[in-house]
């Protein structure tokens, strides 16, 4: 019987040999829960939440299976001895009636953290666009040899229990990079004109599929438009697709995926800046190359309801979902039960990016529970002995406390200064690229209401108003204020003409003039918020100049979202200055703002200024504290209360807190 809520998405589809239960397949993440090639405990619970939640395939992240890929965060393939950790995985995820799929992928010269790959290999010895790598120009010899290490690899998978492989030859990784003209110049048979530089991946298909036989599913992600002049764009692309669907009998699915390891990485995960599942258009375009062959729909689908429609109006046949699935394990069940609204939604920050860039391991700022036994169906346990807990404070610090104190039996009530819920946040979400910040309170405020915590809002609670709730403990979430710069003093503080960031945003939200002149952001935040105020700032003013002390902007940014920032900053006319703090403000009289070069003392001048604001660091608004703690109430600060910090430490440090309670 079709699925009443979303009758396509919840149909099964047959895949080299297998039938997934749904259309939805887990994207690959790497999670950096794997150490020393062998799987931890919060592996096999990512894993199994993901697969307990609802999704009908998971693919991992990539698998070291080659001799010259053996990095200890990937599972280990490349031989028997990895049998045990691959087949913990599998039982896993099969378990719960979800197929796992392993993928095949090589960074090639491609990389993203810091430094360059001493270590790495490619199609030729050209620099990478982003790191600036040169590898090691691979020999046919040594291309033949990972192509067998790779099918034997497979097989192992196969044996272990994986329902199939994904070949990765977008993004810019290895396959990518020798399918592209821009980074393969070879003139042997793995280079040279458009059969040559599609030999590596083609012969590499034959491969497992000649190891792997059926059923095994073997699918691929192509690159669409990388974005590199001279690279693969929409017709390359094209090109690239009807030469592999000669061997639509040895592969199974395919997608195609944006960016490279270049200026355009932002590319590969696109955010809320930009349209919606943006590349839909195009993969539905691609697809037409042979449309019999299964297409799957992937970038910025975060709504069951644009995974239908990119099911039913013929774009894909699958949707693959990633940052959605982390966010919530069980977005697949929820969404089949017609439960949207418990859906912990995706806000597409690419925080999670972040976190396994730095190394930290996969973490989100909407799901404070990644990686924990039992995350998709979580039940807290509940306290021995209820209290009543007070929450000062209306942001997400004090939401996420509130629902999590509430979910574990204790009576709650939620005291702040706003009629609205969401602090700082609610601000962000009204301007660019922030709209799906909202997401994160909206939920936050419907599990409080439904788990019956009280209201007490419209008024900056005091000492007396809150001993007045007779509180067994106080939660105190109420957030923190922009602080006065150094550079800020004399007349000039309390004038009131040069504001916080914040404060310029909220009046300039409430007016759509248009102000003749240039405004300078003097930067010493470098939070996402800070930019998106000067994209509004370009908006209301003729010119925008951002000056930092520092020598680039975006120091609190992942590289992905960076350079979206930058392009973005770019394309308005904003002009950025690093490296210079303001000197003099009696020059605004002038309308100039004399900045001085910290490095040197140089001083310069920025002209036609007619408005000066700041984003600068927060100071905790913590004074209630030793007041409760005075009169004898136990109380804990939590979010930027305590200091100031990240959507992604607030919500987990908030969840914590009420969870220790």
């Amino acid at each position: 019987m079709p699925n009443p809520h979303y009758p396509a998405l919840f149909s099964p589809i047959d895949l080299g040999g297998h039938t997934l239960r749904n259309r939805i397949t887990h994207a690959s993440i790497v999670t950096k829960y794997v150490s020393q090639h062998a799987p931890t405990e919060k592996l096999l619970n990512y894993y199994r939440s993901r697969a307990a939640g609802g999704a009908a395939a998971i693919i991992t992240e990539p698998i070291a299976m080659t001799a010259h890929n053996r990095i200890p965060s990937r599972l280990r393939a490349w031989d028997d001895a990895g049998m045990d950790g691959l087949k913990r995985v599998a039982d896993v995820v099969n378990a719960e009636g979800a197929c796992l799929m392993g993928q095949v992928q090589d960074s090639g010269r491609g990389r993203h953290s810091v430094g360059r790959n001493d270590g790495a290999v490619g199609a030729s010895a050209l620099p990478d666009d982003l790191s600036w790598t040169v590898p090691a120009e691979l020999t046919a010899s040594e291309i033949e040899d990972m192509i067998a290490d790779w099918a034997v690899g497979c097989a192992r998978l196969k044996s272990a229990g994986f329902a199939g492989v994904e070949i990765s030859a977008g993004h810019g990784h290895l396959f990518h990079q020798f399918l592209s003209p821009w980074s393969n110049r070879r003139e042997d048979q793995y280079g040279g004109d458009l059969a040559g530089r599609t030999r590596f991946l083609s012969s590499l298909i034959s491969a497992i599929r000649a190891e792997c036989g059926y059923p095994f599913i073997i699918g691929l992600k192509l690159p669409g438009d990388d974005g590199i002049q001279g690279g693969i764009d929409l017709t390359v692309a094209r090109d690239i697709a009807a030469l592999l669907a000669t061997q639509r009998n040895e592969f199974d699915s395919w997608t195609w995926v944006w960016g490279a390891h270049a200026r355009s990485l932002y590319k590969h995960l696109p955010d809320a800046h930009g349209e919606r599942h943006p590349y839909l258009p195009a993969i539905a375009e691609l697809r037409q190359v042979a449309p019999e062959i299964p297409t799957g729909a992937i970038g910025y689908i975060t709504d069951p309801n644009e995974c239908e429609t990119a099911l039913t109006d013929g774009t894909a046949d699958l949707v693959f979902l990633g940052r959605p699935l982390i966010t919530d394990p069980a977005f697949p069940k929820k969404c089949e039960q017609g439960r949207e609204a418990d859906i912990r939604y995706c806000v597409s920050c690419n925080t999670c990016w972040r976190s396994i860039i730095d190394g930290n391991g996969l973490e989100c700022d909407n799901n404070p529970r990644v990686g924990a036994v039992d995350e998709h169906d979580w039940q807290p346990v509940v306290a021995e002995a209820p209290k009543h807990i007070v929450v000062v404070g209306t942001g997400v610090a004090a939401l996420e406390a509130a629902h999590t104190a509430a979910r574990r039996g204790h009576r709650v009530t939620i005291a702040g200064d706003h009629s609205r819920v969401g602090g700082k946040t609610l601000l962000h979400a009204e301007l660019a690229g922030g709209e799906n910040l909202s997401s994160v309170y909206d939920y936050q405020y419907l599990m409080a209401v439904r788990h019956g915590c009280e209201f007490a809002l419209g008024r900056k609670a005091s000492l007396e108003d809150v001993l007045a709730l007779s509180p067994d403990e106080v939660i105190l979430a109420t957030g923190s204020r922009s602080g006065r710069p150094q550079w800020l003093g004399g007349e000039w503080a309390d004038s009131g003409l040069i504001p916080s960031a914040r404060e310029i945003a909220a009046e300039l939200l409430e007016r759509a003039d248009i102000t003749e002149g240039r405004v300078v952001l003097v930067d010493q935040d470098h939070s996402e918020m800070t930019y998106a105020i000067a994209e509004l700032l370009a908006a209301r003013f003729t010119a925008v100049t951002i000056v930092t002390s520092r020598e680039r902007i975006g120091h609190d940014v992942s590289l992905i979202n960076r350079q979206g920032i930058y392009q973005r900053l770019h394309d308005l006319g904003v002009q950025i200055v690093c490296n210079v703090e303001p000197e003099n403000l009696e020059t605004l009289e002038d309308a100039r703002l004399t900045v001085r070069n910290v490095y040197s003392g140089v001083t310069q001048d920025v002209d036609e200024v007619v408005a000066v604001a700041h984003a600068s660091s927060r100071v905790p608004n913590s004074e209630l504290q030793p007041l409760l703690e005075a009169a004898g109430i136990p109380v804990t600060a939590v979010g930027d209360c305590r200091a100031p910090r990240s959507l992604l430490a607030t919500t987990r440090e908030a969840y914590e807190v009420a969870n220790r309670l």
